[in-house]
Formats: structure tokens, sequence, C-alpha cells
């Protein structure tokens, strides 16, 4: 049976073969992953993250999956929240990535954050497990997205909430190219901190062909979410949508 095409970037490539080459990309990029993050979203990337906490709509002791969590910002922000009589699960596709979360939470005194290496796509974790999953910039590099927002609701308890946290597109004209010619300085700055370019020129690319808002908030509906909204950040430069199950 024929792989369906998929974008890695603006290159139609298998579903495996985009998640065999984000696996790459995030490999060479752990180490300098927040130090490019702040670069990229002139710092504001901590900020949206901490409305991804407030979006979840959390109470102390409610169980979270922090689905591509990459180094585990997200997840440590949650495990506030949650308290000492909730859990934090944090799973990525990378286990560089997940290395590097799992140092840093340790470092940040967060001892009981579970890491998991995982793919979005295929989740090792029971139906209605969790009272919330939280994806901060990470929906873009899945390959079937449709299969893991299904995955993630399959995991959910009812009345349960899913919180997507991604770049978007940008509303107003004069920030649509403001954004578009800062986000092509990625690279640039990318090979000077991290080493390499060609991981930034896929985030760029990524961000290009992500589905909209709309798009995005009717493939939520159409895997089954209720009460799917989404608030645009930073003019559209990225959005929050949630839903529930």
């Amino acid at each position: 049976m024929t792989e369906p095409k998929v974008f890695f970037g603006r290159e139609e490539v298998s579903a495996s073969e985009k998640t065999a080459r984000v696996h790459t990309v995030f490999d060479s990029v752990a180490s300098r992953y927040d130090v490019m993050n702040d670069f990229m979203s002139l710092g504001t990337h901590r900020v949206l993250k901490r409305m991804v906490v407030e979006s979840a709509a959390l109470r102390q002791g409610s169980a979270v999956l922090d689905a591509a969590g990459g180094t585990g910002d997200i997840a440590r922000l949650v495990h506030q929240a949650v308290g000492p009589s909730g859990s934090v699960t944090c799973f990525d596709i990378n286990n560089s990535m997940l290395q590097e979360g799992r140092n840093r939470s340790i470092d940040a005194g967060c001892m009981d954050i579970d890491f998991v290496l995982a793919d979005a796509q295929q989740l090792p974790f029971h139906d209605t497990q969790f009272d919330a999953v939280t994806i901060g910039f990470g929906l873009r590099n899945v390959a079937d997205q449709l299969r893991a927002l299904s995955e993630f609701r399959r995991v959910l308890r009812p009345g349960g909430r899913l919180v997507v946290l991604d770049f978007s597109k940008p509303i107003n004209p004069g920030v649509r190219l403001a954004f578009g010619a800062f986000k092509w300085t990625w690279p640039l700055v990318g090979n000077v901190v991290a080493g390499s370019s060609r991981p930034y020129e896929y985030l760029v690319e990524s961000i290009e062909t992500h589905p909209s808002q709309a798009v995005l908030a009717l493939m939520l509906r159409d895997c089954g979410f209720n009460d799917v909204r989404y608030d645009n950040l930073l003019g559209g430069i990225a959005a929050l949508h949630w839903g529930t199950r």
C-alpha cells in the first residue's frame, strides 16, 4: 500500500520519511533548542506557553500529557499547576530532546515528570487516561496530523481538553510581511548558534505549509472535538486552539 504524501517543509515526501527527517532535525538542534526559540520568538514563546497551561483549565491533581514536549518547558509549567497530587507525562519522538528535558526538569526540582519516547501518531497510553493534553509548536512536525489529533482525543477523559499552540497565519498584511522577512533570518542565526542552517530552513518552510487557523479548527472538529475555539496571538503569527472531548 502506497503511503500518502505529506509536506516536509515545502517538499512532498512519504509520512514515514517525514517522521525520520524530523527525528534527524531535532537530533541536530536539541542542545540549542531553547536558545533558538528565544531568538525566533523574541522571547515571547515563554509567555505563549504559559497561556497554553492557563487554557488547559488544570486543577490540582489533574493528569496531563504534554505532547511533543521537547525540552520540557511546558511540562514543568504544568507540573506547577497540578501540584504534588497531579501527574505529568511528557513524550517526544526524539530521544535527544527528551534527555534535554529530563535533565532540565531534574535541575529545576521537577523530579516526578514522566518522560516517554513515543510517536504522536500511535500513543502508548490507555484510553481516557488524561484530564488534559497540551502540545506547543509540535503539531507541524507530525506527519499525519489528523491521526495524532485522534490519538489525543482517545487518551483524553470525557470533558478533557486539548490545547494546541503553534505558528499560524498572520491576519494583518503588515505583520505578515514583517514576520515573513524576519523568519528567514533564522537559518542564518541557526548556522551560528547551532552549527547548521538546514534545520531552521525546515522550520521556516513548515510554518508556511501548516494549516491556517480555520483549517486546524475544522480538523479538530473532524476528529470529534467539541467546543472548538481559537485565539490569534501576536497578530496571528501564532494561534492557540482548544477543544474538549
